[in-house]
């Protein structure tokens, strides 16, 4: 699957026509009256803070990041985004856990999407472990999402940096989750998919790093297992590397 840069699985006139709304002088300005107040920075392809794999991205690259945090995180080149399923199982959070682990011993940044499952196992283990994460989120940052996170995202905005393209004041919607899967294919070095059902959006994730020519690894288990048939879908398919441990996932 390689790609041109485009956002894989999104039409960009609809993706641009959703991503700026409408705006007026008066809105703009509370925009950034919000991001003062809430210790938020405005993050442009011209700030040496900006994610340089964003650009790998082509037309589908965001014009500009909202973050909180240590945003000199979101510059870090040895990056890996560790991700997966929701509804994980104990055997998908037990391997997240070891993988990133090793990964952050071995100097990576850990990026992912701050949802239930993986990817909030992979930022508890990367902060655990003393480590740099990174949490791309689908909507403002006003409103961390999922609620059930909001210790977790403050954590992290201490310890590492939260960001999004999404303005202040607008909820996160299906769309800009998958807009959001893009940001984190595109700005990690490497995927890592340690858990997923055969439908999982960990496979968008995938679809996007692969599209720009990211390598993927995705971690296997007993074939009786549906938690895991997007893991073994994605070394069949689409040619992910089956990767073990963080030794295999650092080499991808």
């Amino acid at each position: 699957m390689h790609g041109t840069g485009d956002a894989a699985g999104i039409e960009l006139a609809t993706l641009r026509a959703r991503a700026l709304p409408r705006s007026t002088t008066a809105s703009i300005s509370a925009t950034f009256d919000a991001a003062t107040t809430a210790g938020s920075e405005l993050i442009t392809p011209e700030h040496p803070h900006w994610p340089a794999g964003l650009n790998d991205l082509g037309t589908a690259a965001p014009y500009a990041l909202w973050a909180r945090g240590n945003t000199e995180i979101l510059a870090d080149t040895l990056s890996t985004a560790v991700v997966g399923a929701r509804a994980a199982t104990g055997y998908g959070e037990h391997a997240t856990m070891e993988i990133t682990a090793g990964l952050v011993s071995r100097g990576h940044t850990i990026i992912s999407g701050a949802a239930y499952g993986i990817d909030a196992m992979a930022h508890r283990a990367a902060l655990a472990s003393g480590g740099r994460t990174v949490a791309y989120l689908a909507g403002g940052l006003d409103r961390y999402y999922p609620s059930g996170h909001q210790e977790l995202l403050s954590r992290i905005a201490e310890a590492g940096v939260v960001a999004t393209e999404i303005g202040f004041g607008q909820s996160p919607t299906k769309y800009r989750f998958l807009m959001r899967n893009r940001l984190i294919a595109a700005a990690a070095r490497a995927t890592v998919v340690t858990e997923a059902g055969w439908r999982s959006g960990a496979l968008n994730i995938a679809a996007h790093a692969l599209g720009i020519n990211r390598p993927v690894g995705a971690v296997p288990s007993p074939v009786t297992s549906p938690a895991s048939a997007g893991c073994h879908r994605l070394i069949r398919e689409y040619g992910a590397q089956l990767v073990t441990n963080a030794e295999d996932s650092a080499a991808l």
